[in-house]
Order: C-alpha cells, then sequence, then structure tokens
C-alpha cells in the first residue's frame, strides 16, 4: 500500500513535474468569455498571459467539483493505495470543501490538507510533503506536520502594475491611474490564507528592496526545506534583477533558485510582470 498526492493546478506544479513526481495533477477551469480551458494542461501559462495582456475583460476560474475528486478517490481504493490531499486556500476557492465532501465515503483512505495558501505557498507545501513521505512517516503524521508547517509558510509578491486589480475591481481606476504615474510598486503577501497588501514602493529598485527587507523581517529564508521564486507574465526579467539586486539572501546558501511561472489563478489578479518567493521561515 503506497501514499499518493493529489494537488491541483493552482500551486502552478506542471502537468511534467507532476507525472515526473508520480502526482495527480488536477486542472483548474480558466474562461475567456465563452471559451473554457483546463488549467496548464490545454491553456499552457504563456498563452494564459498572451490572452490576458489582449483581452479587456478578466478571465474567471472554476472550482474543483466533489464529482471530479471521487473519480480520482475511486483509483487510489482500487489500487489498494491511500492518498493526501492538498488544495488551494480555502478562503480563495471552494476546491477545499469539494475535496471533503467527495472523501466522506473514504474515512481512513484519504486525507485532506488546506494549504491555506495558492502558488508558489502551495508548491512548497507539496514539496515538503514529497519529503515527508520519503522519511516513511504514515499519512497522518505527514498531515499533522503540514498542517503545522504551513503556518511557517511565506508568500510574499511585487506587482509592477496596478491596472489588474483595479480591473478585479480591488482598486479604484483613481487610485490606478495614479499608481501608475508615481511608478507605484505594491507588495502583497499570502497571510491566513487570503492575499493582503502589506506594502508600497516607488519605482522597481525600492521594491526590490522593500521585498528583500520583508523576506528578512519574516525571519529569513529556512534553506533546510523548499523554497521557490516566481515570476508572471511572458519574461523573467524583473525576477533576474530582484535576484541580482538581493544576492546576500542566495549566496552560500543555495546552489540553484527554483524558479516556476504564476499561473492563471493569481496571474488574473497580480498581471503579468509580478515576482514571487515562498519559503519556510527560519
Amino acid at each position: 500500500m503506497a501514499i499518493q498526492f493529489i494537488i491541483d493546478s493552482s500551486s502552478d506544479v506542471s502537468p511534467k513535474e507532476a507525472k515526473e513526481l508520480g502526482i495527480t495533477l488536477l486542472p483548474l477551469t480558466v474562461r475567456f468569455g465563452t471559451e473554457e480551458f483546463e488549467d496548464s494542461v490545454t491553456l499552457t501559462h504563456q498563452e494564459f498571459y498572451e490572452r490576458l495582456i489582449e483581452s479587456d475583460e478578466l478571465p474567471s476560474t472554476s472550482q474543483l467539483t466533489p464529482i471530479t475528486y471521487s473519480d480520482v478517490f475511486e483509483q487510489v481504493i482500487l489500487a489498494g493505495d491511500t492518498a493526501i490531499v492538498i488544495t488551494l486556500s480555502s478562503r480563495l476557492s471552494g476546491t477545499y470543501q469539494s475535496a471533503i465532501i467527495a472523501a466522506q465515503d473514504y474515512e481512513d483512505k484519504i486525507f485532506i490538507v488546506d494549504s491555506e495558501n495558492v502558488c508558489v505557498g502551495e508548491r512548497i507545501l507539496i514539496q515538503r510533503a514529497l519529503a515527508l513521505r520519503e522519511e516513511g512517516l504514515s499519512e497522518k503524521e505527514i498531515v499533522s506536520r503540514l498542517n503545522e508547517e504551513k503556518k511557517h509558510i511565506h508568500v510574499l509578491a511585487l506587482l509592477d502594475t496596478l491596472e489588474y486589480l483595479k480591473k478585479g475591481g480591488r482598486i479604484s481606476s483613481a487610485t490606478a491611474f495614479a499608481g501608475g504615474v508615481l511608478s507605484i510598486k505594491p507588495v502583497v503577501s499570502v497571510t491566513n490564507g487570503e492575499v493582503s497588501l502589506i506594502g508600497k514602493a516607488r519605482g522597481s529598485k525600492n521594491g526590490n528592496n522593500l521585498l528583500r527587507e520583508l523576506v528578512t523581517k519574516s525571519g529569513g529564508i529556512n534553506f533546510d526545506k523548499p523554497f521557490a521564486l516566481a515570476y508572471s507574465g511572458l519574461t523573467d526579467t524583473l525576477l533576474k534583477k530582484y535576484i541580482k539586486d538581493s544576492a546576500e539572501l542566495w549566496q552560500g546558501k543555495a546552489d540553484v533558485l527554483p524558479i516556476s511561472t504564476v499561473g492563471c489563478v493569481i496571474g488574473t489578479h497580480v498581471g503579468p510582470g509580478a515576482i514571487a518567493i515562498a519559503f519556510f521561515e527560519k
């Protein structure tokens, strides 16, 4: 009997990565007008941003359904295995509740973890779960550790534009216009499962400095556990600049910086040009 892991596409783990890791990846649905796609499956991150930039209206995403989970759970049971399901934050989507509903008929076989996160924050919790399985922990032990350790995850992101927060109704047109004129770069975090604004800086250089300061204030990066960097849009230019400006965070501590792209769930609201970092605090 093996422990399987089931995740959703809001973690921004690609189908290729999931296959290599032996993880079941369930895609959320993305809609641009009347067109519907499977996140990361029939719509890649690059194709998503190409459409996002060209579109006047924001796309929408749909949560996974109990039926989708039930179908996968049946396969787990037929294989004689158990499974741990890690979902995006229950405060951002009903996907977690769908998993809970579907798992009611599989007591002690299917275990659900609300990551209280999304994007790279969800990604590093999944990586931590894989490491705990490698250590030989049981399903209940892994779930217990994840529920404790997720409290020490920090996700910070620097946005390049306020335009998409305006389109989503998060800020007014006047605020977005003023922010554009003054080159205001907001910094957001995932706190208690929700995305919140925690700071602003004028210009990219000051934004990078603020992001670096917030990493330090959060307790610093625990390099003994997973961490991740990500960018939104079609180019990683701004992320490369941040990495260079924040060299003291990484030098001598990490040989390789794990970089991924921000997908549709968060990308819809932050737009292109955002950079993000997720880490367990020391």
